[in-house]
This record gives C-alpha cells, structure tokens and sequence, in this order.
C-alpha cells in the first residue's frame, strides 16, 4: 500500500509516518521541509515531497509529479491552520486580520480541493483507493467554539466528502472524516500511551488513539468505508 500524508513533519502527521504502514509498504510525507531522525515501523519504506500548501497550485503540481510514476491508495490530508487566538479566551473575529482569513480559507481548503484534483485520477487506479480528511469537532454543527474562519474550513470538508462520494461511488472510492477534538501533540507516538493519556487530565487525545483509528480505516476491505468517525476528549463537556 502507497499512502500519503499530507502535513507531516510534526505532531500528528508525523505520528501517522511513525506509525502507520505494514511491511512492505510505502508512506510518502508531505510538508515545507522534510524533519530529521523519521523512525518509521520496521519494513515501511518512506519518502518525502518537500511542498508549501501555502501556495495551492503550485505545491499540488509539484506533488503530483512525485507521485504520478509510482500510483497512490490513499491520500491523509492532516494540513490546517487556524487563528492566532483560536481556542483562546482572547479570540475576537472582529479583530482578525483579513490576510490571516484567507491564509486559513487558502490552506484548509483550496489546497485540498486542488491536491484531491490532481491526485484523484491515481487514487482511482488503486484497487482501494481511500481519502482521510482530518477534520476537527469544530467543525461539526453546534461545534461551541466560535472560531469563525477555521471552523468554516472544517465544516467544508465535510462537503468535500459528501461530493466525492456521490461522483466516484462507482469507482468504490471511500472517504472519510476524522472529527478530532483537542489533541495531545507535545507526547509523540514515541512516548508510551499510558503517559501520553495523562497529560491534559482527560481533556487532551493522545496521538496514539487517532493512529489506531487510521490503521483501522486502512485495514478494511474494498467493500466498505467509515464515513465519519468524532473522536473527543473523554471530558470534553461540548459532547
């Protein structure tokens, strides 16, 4: 299997490049540069495209021309930013600076509707070919955050989903959303779970749990897909 990982030099992409794949397969990183010291699972091979997604046309261009000789199964797209504030009591989205909303808009979602356009026609000679978008739980209806531009850019997905769906069902593509809620990115995958699990006091998800819900995914057969799954914090209280 050939899998992409699309925002992968730190935090949870990097988690999903040191901990997905079986042996035998591929795992091909995309990020601005590539990191030091990548410790993937014995026997998965991992390359690197070095793309800003800051510059949509552009980096899916590059990306797709890394790839279009060695065919793809499954894109990840983990990329997102958000507000400088977000999830801060001093958010304002009054005091959002224009630049900053459409660095948002250009990221979360141009980037991935133009990467999905020019990676979709190897995904579809896959005999499984798989989209994982990760989303975020504030981008759910009645989410409780008010962070306008990035909560727009999370819902979007879901709508990026849905049209993928209904245009490729035949080609037995499956999509699908990964609703997080806060995550533990300081403790990597390196760190044991049982210490991972403790910071935030129940209020942070270890990268760990959001792995192993991938290698899940990744595990089915042709013959379905998971549509949505929503994974927050034991005590989130907006759930």
């Amino acid at each position: 299997m050939k899998t992409m990982v699309v925002g992968a030099s730190k935090g949870l992409g990097r988690a999903f490049i040191d901990g997905l794949g079986e042996p035998g397969d591929t795992l091909i990183g995309v990020s601005r540069m590539r990191p030091d010291n990548l410790t993937p699972r014995a026997g998965v091979e991992v390359s690197w495209v070095e793309a800003n997604l800051g510059e949509p046309a552009k980096a899916a261009q590059v990306i797709e021309q890394a790839v279009a000789d060695g065919g793809l199964d499954t894109l990840i797209y983990n990329l997102g930013i958000w507000e400088e504030f977000a999830f801060d009591p001093a958010y304002d989205f009054l005091s959002d600076q224009d630049e900053q909303v459409e660095a948002i808009v250009t990221c979360n979602i141009t980037s991935t509707i133009l990467l999905i356009k020019r990676l979709l026609p190897l995904l579809l000679n896959s005999a499984n070919p798989r989209i994982i978008l990760t989303g975020s739980t504030s981008g759910l209806p009645q989410s409780g955050r008010p962070e306008v531009t990035f909560g727009a850019s999370k819902f979007a997905l879901h709508g990026i989903a849905d049209a993928l769906r209904e245009g490729y069902r035949q080609q037995r593509l499956g999509v699908t959303c990964l609703n997080l809620g806060y995550l533990n990115t300081e403790d990597s995958l390196h760190t044991p779970r049982a210490i991972a699990e403790q910071r935030g006091e129940g209020h942070f998800i270890p990268v760990h749990d959001v792995v192993q819900v991938v290698r899940m995914i990744l595990s089915l057969s042709s013959a379905s897909f998971v549509r949505d799954i929503t994974l927050p914090a034991i005590l989130d209280e907006r759930f």
